[in-house]
């Protein structure tokens, strides 16, 4: 059975808004292996910022604990996602490399 990058896609991509804001499918199909992964990584960052602000508001009392915990929530799952991410293209590097010429 085969899956479809356009379907993986389309799939993520509703779950995600099921999940409400955080770390957001790409809309454009197509495109380069490398953009997609640009733009993951600046996701991964915009999260991580976004929670530091969320963190600073709150030491000086103008965002909640709530605000807080879903911040710093959205920035663990998207870092865990860059890291499952960057573990399975490390597993087909090492496959590859496996092959016999």
């Amino acid at each position: 059975m085969s899956i479809r990058a356009a379907d993986a896609l389309s799939a993520y991509a509703q779950v995600t808004k099921q999940m409400g804001p955080g770390l957001e499918a790409p809309t454009k199909p197509g495109g380069a292996f490398a953009d997609l992964l640009k733009d993951v990584a600046t996701d991964a960052v915009q999260a991580g910022q976004k929670a530091d602000k969320m963190t600073m508001a709150a030491i000086d009392g103008e965002a909640g604990v709530t605000e807080v915990v879903t911040a710093l929530a959205n920035a663990e799952i998207t870092l865990q996602t860059v890291v499952a991410v960057r573990d399975r293209v490390v597993q087909a590097y090492q496959e590859i490399l496996r092959m016999p010429i």
